[in-house]
């Protein structure tokens, strides 16, 4: 039996991807795609949009009620993920959130959503990433307490609207947790004397079309450790979030992680 999606942002550049991987996979049907009301392409079929012909799915505003998917895909924007919100909650439809830059209030929706249904947010879908996030985790923990100062820096494409990363918040996030840091420093400027045992370092790059990289350092006096991931074409992302929809199908209501997808 075919897991059966809908692509909410499914004419934006992820969408359309996910469209086409999705179509590649025998696992997978899709069922739904979704755009904003005022999006030129309503209306229009999303597999001609996509480049794989008509496929009998054309994009609506909203998911229509004789449609029954087993799982959403967001890949669209923060005020997109809050315009399907309310229907996953209603009828129960599993939730993958790709999209990024949330605020804090609709952080807090999209969490409460996983009362009523299934529900997985990452802030990034990157298989790799989540195992280096992982592997982050054990780092900090086993280096607390022994003089390590840790900086995060990322680079993205310079359309990228949110600064620092998604990604980047959450690996300093991992940090704090193992070893106890409590405080963010976005870039440095000036005499800012010597450099506080109790800061993580986060620098944002923006160049060209780079599709995201995310390096840690560990560094103490004599030695420094350097994890570093390297996406090299979106579809990394794209495949993640097909893994975690193929996850999520069906799942009762709650809470889930890609940690959960790949079974760390």
């Amino acid at each position: 039996m075919k897991t059966i999606i809908a692509i909410n942002g499914a004419c934006g550049r992820m969408g359309l991807r996910i469209a086409q991987l999705a179509h590649e996979d025998k696992e997978l049907e899709i069922g739904v795609a979704l755009e904003a009301a005022w999006s030129p392409h309503v209306g229009r079929d999303v597999g001609e949009l996509a480049g794989l012909g008509r496929l009998g799915v054309p994009v609506t505003k909203e998911i229509p009620v004789e449609k029954h998917p087993h799982v959403v895909i967001d890949f669209s924007l923060p005020e997109g993920t809050m315009n399907v919100l309310g229907a996953c909650v209603q009828r129960k439809i599993p939730l993958v959130v790709a999209t990024t830059g949330h605020s804090p209030k609709q952080k807090e929706e999209i969490e409460a959503a996983a009362h009523d249904t299934a529900v997985l947010m990452a802030p990034n879908m990157s298989l790799a990433v989540n195992v280096l996030m992982k592997l982050v985790g054990q780092a900090a923990e086993v280096l607390k307490g022994k003089g390590f100062d840790v900086e995060i820096l990322e680079r993205h494409h310079r359309f990228k609207k949110d600064s620092p990363s998604g990604t980047a918040l959450q690996f300093a996030k991992i940090i704090q947790q193992g070893m106890g840091q409590s405080k963010l420093q976005h870039g440095r400027e000036g005499l800012v004397g010597e450099r506080p045992a109790d800061e993580i370092g986060v620098h944002a790059i923006r160049v060209g079309d780079n599709v995201g990289e995310h390096t840690i350092i560990f560094s103490t006096l004599g030695e420094t450790l350097e994890l570093t991931h390297r996406a090299h074409a979106r579809d990394c992302y794209v495949r993640g979030a097909l893994q975690a929809a193929k996850f999520l199908a069906n799942r009762p209501a709650g809470r889930y992680t890609m940690n959960d997808v790949l079974g760390l």
